[in-house]
């Protein structure tokens, strides 16, 4: 059995790497891989979702971090938090750099026997010599020709991230502030570095100087000796109207894209591939071909639930959005009151962690 995967990425390689690890042959072809690759991003992968990852993907213990907490502040309570989230005797997120990620993945799969990859043009009747292709290029003609159809969510912002390197400290505790310039995250990556993600509405932009001056003012507990230069980005949401056409399923972000304020983008991703990969194993138990009768169940399984999951992320941005805009703290402590009961709490941590249950 060989499948084709389009596009040179995360997704593509960790999806890759799950399915060789079946003994699936696997050729992926791409047109462009990105010369420069940031190092300043970083990803958040839930508890349950790094304990697969290590089980069917590839062991991350060596480049994750670990957090046992998660702090949420917003400019009209000050210093008081909205909600936490926290299990002292486990761990509830890992932070990992993107680039360290890639580099396993890539070590990993360039010398198993499963794995094939090409830089190539992408021609418009490749679906003709694989039984089943994954399409995770935005650019290719397959995606202009067939999946063009989407919902599209316009945050009118821009991620701006970087890594600041600070005294060294306890650090296994996420701070997320919901400022009146946008919702800023400290992630921390070790006792001596803390990855940053400042999401700064588009009307704000202007009035910003200095974006290092920014993180300070917003530094609730670090000492901070340097600040890596920062890169940018625009904030766009997406649901793909449709997974597939033929035996061409879209995957990754080209199937969605949501706001990293929960940071849900690749466990969302993470858990598709879960799910994708259970559908092929029960193919494989009965004997049956990889055709594209796995695309219509794979759709089938997680459209609803991969909208509402995104639906929902889009509620939060804009309920912290209209609260950005206010100068009253009636919001914060409805959030304070539904965060002190436990049982919302820990539905809360459940979904954050699994998603919604598959």
């Amino acid at each position: 059995m060989r499948v084709c995967i389009l596009g040179y990425g995360l997704s593509s390689l960790a999806l890759a790497q799950a399915l060789v690890n079946k003994k699936i042959y696997v050729d992926i072809l791409f047109q462009n891989k990105v010369a420069k690759i940031n190092r300043t991003r970083t990803l958040g992968i839930s508890k349950s979702n790094v304990e697969y990852f290590n089980k069917n993907i590839i062991n991350i213990d060596d480049i994750q971090w670990k957090l046992n907490k998660i702090e949420i502040f917003s400019d009209n309570l000050k210093n008081e938090s909205l909600i936490n989230f926290e299990n002292n005797s486990k761990y509830l997120f890992s932070i990992i750099k993107n680039f360290k990620l890639l580099g396993k993945l890539e070590k990993n799969l360039f010398k198993n026997k499963f794995f094939h990859i090409m830089n190539s043009r992408i021609k418009s009747n490749i679906y003709n010599n694989y039984n089943l292709i994954i399409n995770t290029d935005y650019n290719n003609i397959l995606t202009k020709k067939y999946f063009y159809k989407k919902i599209l969510k316009t945050y009118n912002s821009s991620a701006y991230t970087a890594i600041i390197k600070h005294e060294k400290m306890l650090n296994n505790t996420a701070t997320q502030i919901f400022t009146k310039k946008g919702p800023v995250a400290f992630l921390p990556i070790s006792n001596q570095e803390t990855s940053v993600v400042f999401s700064i509405h588009n009307s704000q932009n202007k009035k910003i100087k200095n974006f290092y001056q920014l993180i300070q003012n917003y530094n609730l507990k670090y000492k901070i000796k340097k600040i890596n230069n920062f890169e940018t980005f625009d904030l766009k949401g997406l649901s793909l109207r449709s997974y597939y056409h033929e035996n061409i399923l879209a995957f990754g972000d080209l199937l969605h894209k949501v706001h990293p304020l929960a940071g849900q983008g690749f466990n969302m991703t993470i858990r598709d591939i879960i799910n994708l990969i259970k559908i092929i194993d029960n193919r494989i138990n009965l004997g049956l071909p990889l055709d594209k009768s796995i695309n219509f169940d794979f759709e089938k399984k997680l459209k609803h639930k991969n909208f509402i999951f995104s639906s929902g992320i889009d509620l939060i941005h804009e309920f912290f959005n209209f609260e950005r805009k206010s100068n009253n703290t009636f919001l914060g402590r409805s959030i304070q009151v539904i965060g002190k009961n436990q049982k919302i709490n820990k539905l809360f941590t459940k979904v954050a962690d699994e998603g919604l249950i598959y």
